[in-house]
């Protein structure tokens, strides 16, 4: 395909927002939340309102504005408000740590904090003091569940005389369709975004993106190689703070004017069947552990003689953060039907580079690139792009090259000298082509270590486990036993299973894993979990688990 390209004037609130309006498609349903629903143009009001706001108290263009608001339709034109008034967003996890948000707060050097009235309540020591220095305004919603008023009354707290605005989201709204303040005009280089690392290492740091870096994925993987219609109705399972939910539950439908159902409480399995029974949604955006606690939810829905989970309505599922392993991908798909587009992407990319696609699906393997991406699998020392790939069937270190790659970290120039090779990335992730070209995902660079000298990958002894008829999910980190490093597998077993966690148990998932891998990759400790700690990314936190280790 001819690879995108975008005017030298480009804003993401026009390409995603502002242009459906003017296409026609105003009166549609762009927002569902409970019972409420929001068209296009009452989203496209709220967020001009918020940005008219934005340059009225003076935020400048990229100066930082913080958005940390669940799943709620506020979150959307805390955004798109940001784009238009030329600010840079960043984004965050309402109920994460205190210490998180107050790290972001001074990182960013945040001019507008936007987050709930109970987390503001948390931060008020902190903003109170040198934490408010950099702000000029604090805009609040209602911490709600989905189906209440995220509108409504607001509780605010008493900050004193900190030097900033409080106000409610609302409030401001208004102040901003008074003040019709003239919006500036961005360019599609301009920086307009910060996607956080998932910090495995120390602090998270942000990738710098511009505009035009998340309207050349939505062209290339959104609309060309996964396919969404102007029909199709999204719920996400990631939370929209997480730039691969941002991406697939709210840039991607409406950059072709579909509707987005939203729900704020924590996704359990039963907050997700409960949002698929409410919005019949069309695409899911997916992650391998809720996709295995659906199917066990679905066999209690059975056991007690209920009907279970009806996906009827489903096109597709989207899956990505971490690796899905064939023999889940086949239960969940013998189960609920549709397909499942397992997909690699990261926050120095936006969004993914290299899926499964309609008519093109390899069960447990990552699909090929997407078009307009080109990929490489180099040797893991290989010091720059140009270095020859490895070959077919060996494991590597795999690098992309694509319009949306990260300008770099901020504050970080040694970090992005590792990572960033101009218009190529360093992924980090370990991964193996086979003889027809498709990818598999074999760990992260640095998730190896080594037994007995030899070098062994968590994701193999995991993906091994879970091969087994009683485990449901597995993670293996390591551990250091009399001086040396031994594999330490965390197993959570299928519901059927769960009475069966014995010593006996212990040893017969190890005897599997001798019998399947090179005897040294055996997991010496297993460990029966009810469930796998999860970061606020949705991946599997395997700092937690070393802690209890």
């Amino acid at each position: 395909m001819q690879t995108p390209t975008f005017p030298d004037d480009f804003n993401l609130a026009d390409y995603f927002l502002f242009d459906r309006c003017a296409e026609g498609r105003g009166q549609a349903t762009a927002l569902r939340y409970g019972n409420h629903a929001y068209s296009y143009e009452q989203v496209a009001e709220r967020s001009k309102a918020l940005a008219s706001y934005f340059v009225q108290c003076g935020v400048r263009p990229e100066e930082r504005i913080y958005t940390v608001l669940p799943d709620a339709p506020p979150f959307a034109w805390s955004l798109f408000g940001s784009f238009a008034a030329g600010a840079v967003v960043a984004m965050g996890n309402p109920h994460a740590p205190v210490s998180d948000l107050e790290y972001v707060i001074e990182y960013s050097r945040a001019s507008v904090l936007i987050t709930t009235d109970l987390a503001a309540q948390a931060l008020c020591d902190y903003l109170s003091g040198e934490g408010g220095r950099h702000l000029r305004a604090l805009l609040l919603v209602p911490d709600v569940a989905t189906g209440e008023d995220a509108e409504g009354h607001v509780a605010l707290p008493d900050f004193g005389d900190a030097g900033f605005e409080v106000l409610p989201l609302t409030e401001a709204l208004k102040i901003g369709q008074r003040a019709q303040a003239s919006l500036p005009q961005t360019k599609r280089d301009d920086v307009c975004m910060w996607l956080f690392t998932s910090g495995s290492t120390g602090r998270p740091k942000a990738a710098l993106h511009c505009h035009r870096d998340f309207a050349f994925n939505t062209e290339v993987y959104a609309k060309s190689t996964v396919g969404y219609r102007a029909e199709d109705i999204s719920v996400s399972v990631p939370r929209l703070f997480f730039g691969y939910a941002t991406g697939t539950n709210l840039f991607f439908p409406f950059a072709v004017g579909a509707s987005v159902g939203l729900f704020s409480e924590r996704p359990t399995p039963e907050a997700l069947a409960s949002a698929i029974e409410m919005y019949k949604p069309t695409v899911i955006t997916n992650v391998p552990t809720m996709m295995g606690k659906l199917l066990e939810h679905d066999d209690a829905l059975r056991a007690q003689g209920n009907e279970g989970l009806d996906m009827s309505a489903v096109r597709f599922h989207l899956s990505a953060g971490e690796a899905l392993p064939p023999a889940l991908y086949e239960r969940f798909v013998e189960r609920f039907g549709g397909e499942v587009y397992d997909g690699i992407g990261s926050a120095e990319m936006f969004h993914i580079y290299a899926s499964n696609r309609p008519g093109d699906v390899k069960g447990g393997a990552l699909g090929k690139a997407v078009a307009g991406y080109e990929l490489k699998i180099l040797p893991r020392d290989a010091e720059g792009p140009g270095a020859d790939p490895v070959a077919d069937g060996e494991i590597g270190v795999l690098w992309v090259r694509g319009d949306s790659v990260a300008m770099g970290y901020f504050q970080d120039r040694d970090r992005s000298w590792q990572t960033f090779h101009g218009h190529w990335c360093r992924t980090g992730d370990l991964f193996k082509k086979d003889a027809e070209g498709y990818l598999w995902f074999a760990g992260r660079d640095d998730d190896l270590f080594k037994v007995s000298g030899v070098w062994v990958s968590p994701l193999e002894v995991e993906t091994c486990l879970m091969n087994h008829k009683s485990v449901s999910l597995a993670a293996v980190i390591k551990v250091e036993d009399e001086g040396l490093n031994k594999p330490k597998a965390f197993v959570v077993l299928r519901a059927n299973a769960q009475s069966a966690a014995s010593p006996e148990l212990v040893k017969e998932l190890q005897e599997h894993c001798k019998n399947t891998l090179s005897k040294h990759k055996y997991p010496r400790h297993i460990e029966f979990l009810s469930e796998l700690p999860k970061n606020d990314r949705g991946k599997v936190d395997k700092k937690a688990l070393a802690k209890r280790s």
